[in-house]
């Protein structure tokens, strides 16, 4: 079985996802910025499951400089996860920001609950097309040969591929996009019931309850940043969203 890193959060943690910050919406930077400054500011833990931001054509492009800066005055620990937007961030990105990497399916513990984080595209096995581009942009070669381009025809590909996504979802139904729900259930299985499951990427935020083998568990879904900005902390022992 995979082993997995365990995180210990005996305070405080704030998660977020699917801030999907770009260049085109200064609204979302200066608002995540604010987060940043206020919020994440006063916690230990800083949890990012995922599609930071809207596309990163690599470390070399100079990109979010703001976000960069508000990330390099916190004291906050910030571990972050890989989405489908964001996979291509590099070592020069997390040391600039000091942030810690984590592999996607990654057991922590929120005081004494295992929790299991993870952005959340791995679940949604019934969209076929979208898992089969997903393991060939995840390559070797196709990120290598990506990286090696230019910065101008980085940033063709990413705008010609986002509206190709957008085209294909007119076709796909709500069922297909979301999460299988026996892939959730096998995945709580595997690592033996941990209580909490938190991830992002289908932009359904709700709480789910399940009851798995006489083990009560929880799965969060984290909202995106398009409409407005929302989070999940966890405190008191307990998890909430608020909304900013």
């Amino acid at each position: 079985m995979r082993k997995y890193q365990l995180i210990k959060v005996d305070t405080s943690a704030l998660f977020v996802s699917d801030t999907h910050l770009s260049e085109d919406s200064p609204e979302v930077i200066d608002k995540f910025n604010n987060f940043l400054e206020h919020h994440a500011i006063k916690h230990d833990f800083l949890f990012i499951l995922g599609d930071l931001f809207e596309y990163w054509i690599g470390d070399d492009a100079n990109q979010f400089n703001s976000v960069i800066k508000t990330i390099q005055k916190l004291n906050t620990k910030i571990f972050f996860i890989p989405g489908n937007r964001d996979f291509l961030i590099g070592d020069d990105f997390l040391n600039k920001t000091n942030i810690t990497f984590l592999t996607d399916q990654t057991l922590i513990k929120l005081g004494s609950k295992r929790t299991i984080i993870l952005h959340g595209d791995t679940l949604c096995i019934d969209d076929k097309e979208y898992q089969e581009f997903r393991t060939k942009v995840r390559s070797d070669n196709w990120k290598q040969e990506f990286l090696s381009q230019s910065i101008e025809d980085r940033l063709r590909i990413c705008k010609d591929l986002r509206k190709k996504s957008k085209e294909a979802q007119k076709n796909k139904s709500e069922f297909v996009m979301d999460v299988n729900e026996n892939e959730v259930k096998n995945l709580f299985k595997q690592l033996n019931y941990p209580p909490i499951m938190i991830h992002g990427h289908t932009h359904r935020p709700k709480k789910h309850e399940y009851l798995l083998e006489d083990h009560k568990c929880e799965r969060w879904v984290l909202n995106d940043w398009y409409d407005s900005g929302s989070f999940l902390i966890w405190d008191n022992n307990e998890l909430r969203e608020e909304i900013l």
